[in-house]
């Protein structure tokens, strides 16, 4: 008899720890790491990974698969690029627990919130649950691609338990907390892996109104971080604008001291108080102070992705685009290439407008043509705004041509955060921060305007091979903070690391050919909703639990991957 069910032979082994990149062997037994180096013995399968790399399977614990999970076995685009568990419920948003009468709310919630149609999930979501355990056992009963972990979210929670009052953010009565705080630790400990909120202005509904959790007090916050803490599980996980920095830091620090429960807080570089460097102190001085506090940070500039398909172009607000905007794409093309339409449109651009859309970013300046491989760190001389000027035309011009590309299928690229001088040296330093770890992906959220659920990829290859704009990080490092150092952030010591004992997720990766494509409009969501879709080169055998689930990009059609339930110890 076979001594292994799987044997992955002579690659480069990375394996999780921040330990050195060694050759070494890498076998499996009943989905489960039993040996790493010279391994001897035979295997029912054995993966020859000379000249490959080989690293645990990537930890990703910022998602918004709270719906597809139920309707998709594939949590495409994550699946794509290495990761074998992903963490949703980030943010605040979710679907339970939910009373029938709030359907419409919640789906209002995440479309907004999170820019996943409405129409998809009206048609995707079965509704057979109510309480936050049976929404866990509806997800338990489709089989996936990878691993999954669900959070409680705040929005959810909120409406459930107050109703209009909590819509409309209004105060929460202590019974009124008492009563979210037990339905947050009934869900950790039926499984949930921890809570979420959102307190952000950026956070609206489809309908613009502000998150039901924007405004909510500290008593609030704490006494369900407290209660949440009674069951000694659960993570915590925070979005917020940091406008009263002092007093926002106060009640998020009291939520970790209440509850004696990690927290991660979003963090990116922008000009709001406290600003990048000083929150990244403020959790650094926590940090020291004994309390389990992270940054969650960026692989690189948090933007968006404009086009004709794209949730935004820069002339949707215009009149004459107005015109046309109903139409197909095709049909839009059609129009847009005929020089009439072309100069009617681009002789009633409205200054005041474009100014207005493109204030927040930097404008023409701070746009990109994406090139293929997409470019995530391009300098201020690549921007349409200095193209446009170096070869004497108008950018509305430029954009309007570039934008027919590709028969109108051309995305252009707008960083926004993390970009403040040019350059993603921001980035550098927080993904550095010994208190800081890998988020913000969104995979299966914005699906209209950002494809960010590749970052694992960035991180492999722009920062540890191709950045020509200022130093790298060394491999191990990165490896390390996306596997282990996720992966315990949220409890979830089983994986995360090449060694005996652990889970056997695994990543065979030829690195000199690790390359990331452009994203691409995909209508494949329910109700023939739209999204971006972004694929990888390179990704030779992901591995989960031991079963291969895809095999240079393209799925095997195994599903072995599960809902987690809870913390798992090492």
């Amino acid at each position: 008899m076979p001594t292994y069910d799987l044997v992955v032979r002579g690659g480069t082994v990375i394996d999780g720890t921040g330990g050195k990149a060694r050759s070494a062997d890498v076998a499996v037994k009943d989905g489960v790491v039993v040996a790493v180096g010279d391994v001897d013995g035979t295997a029912e399968r054995t993966i020859d990974a000379d000249g490959a790399l080989v690293t645990p399977g990537f930890v990703d614990i910022h998602t918004h698969y709270d719906g597809q999970a139920t309707w998709d076995n594939q949590l495409l685009p994550s699946s794509w690029h290495g990761v074998t568990t992903v963490v949703m419920g980030n943010c605040g948003v979710g679907f339970a627990p939910v009373r029938p009468s709030d359907h419409q709310r919640l789906i209002e919630l995440m479309e907004g919130v999170e820019d996943i149609p409405g129409a998809a999930l009206h048609e995707g979501l079965s509704w057979d649950w109510q309480t936050f355990p049976e929404y866990l056992d509806a997800l338990e009963r489709l089989p996936h691609d990878i691993d999954f972990a669900a959070q409680v979210p705040h929005g959810a929670v909120r409406l459930h338990v107050m109703g209009e009052r909590g819509a409309n953010r209004e105060v929460a009565t202590p019974e009124e907390i008492e009563a979210m705080g037990r339905i947050v630790r009934e869900a950790v400990e039926a499984g949930a892996l921890g809570f979420t909120t959102s307190r952000t202005l950026n956070h609206r509904t489809s309908r613009g109104e502000p998150t039901p959790t924007l405004t909510a007090a500290a008593d609030e916050l704490i006494g369900i971080a407290a209660a949440m803490g009674k069951s000694g599980a659960g993570v915590l996980e925070v979005v917020s604008d940091f406008i009263d920095a002092e007093t926002e830091w106060t009640t998020l620090r009291g939520m970790v001291e209440a509850s004696g429960r990690p927290l991660s807080i979003s963090v990116a570089a922008q000009s709001r108080r406290p600003g990048t460097a000083t929150l990244l102190d403020l959790i650094g001085e926590a940090a020291d102070a004994g309390l389990p506090i992270k940054g969650q940070v960026a692989a690189r500039a948090i933007g968006v992705l404009l086009g004709l398909q794209a949730t935004l172009n820069p002339f949707l607000g215009h009149e004459t685009y107005k015109e046309i905007a109903g139409l197909s794409l095709e049909e839009r093309v059609r129009i847009m290439r005929d020089p009439s339409f072309k100069e009617k449109l681009l002789s009633s651009v409205e200054p005041e407008k474009q100014k207005n859309f493109l204030r927040f970013s930097g404008g023409y300046e701070r746009l990109f043509e994406l090139s293929d491989p997409p470019d995530y760190e391009p300098s201020p001389d690549q921007s349409i705004g200095a193209r446009a000027r170096r070869e004497g035309r108008e950018a509305d011009e430029l954009v309007y041509e570039l934008m027919l590309e590709d028969d109108g299928r051309r995305l252009l690229y707008m960083p926004i955060f993390n970009y403040g001088d040019g350059d993603l040296e921001a980035c550098r330093e927080m993904l550095l921060h010994d208190h800081s770890v890998p988020g913000l992906g969104d995979g299966g959220a914005h699906v209209g305007t950002i494809c960010d659920g590749s970052f694992p990829t960035t991180l492999l290859t722009h920062w540890g091979r191709d950045r020509s704009r200022g130093e790298r990080i060394d491999l191990e490092f990165l490896v390390s903070r996306q596997t282990r150092e996720t992966a315990a952030h949220v409890g979830l010591h089983d994986r995360g690391v090449l060694a005996p004992g652990k889970k056997a997720d695994i990543n065979v990766i030829d690195f000199d050919q690790l390359t990331l494509h452009p994203p691409t409009m995909s209508f494949d969501l329910p109700a023939g909703g739209k999204r971006l879709l972004q694929r990888a080169d390179g990704y030779l055998h992901t591995i989960v639990s031991g079963t291969e689930v895809y095999a240079n990009g393209e799925h095997t059609g195994a599903l072995p991957g599960k809902l987690v339930r809870g913390a798992q110890p090492a």
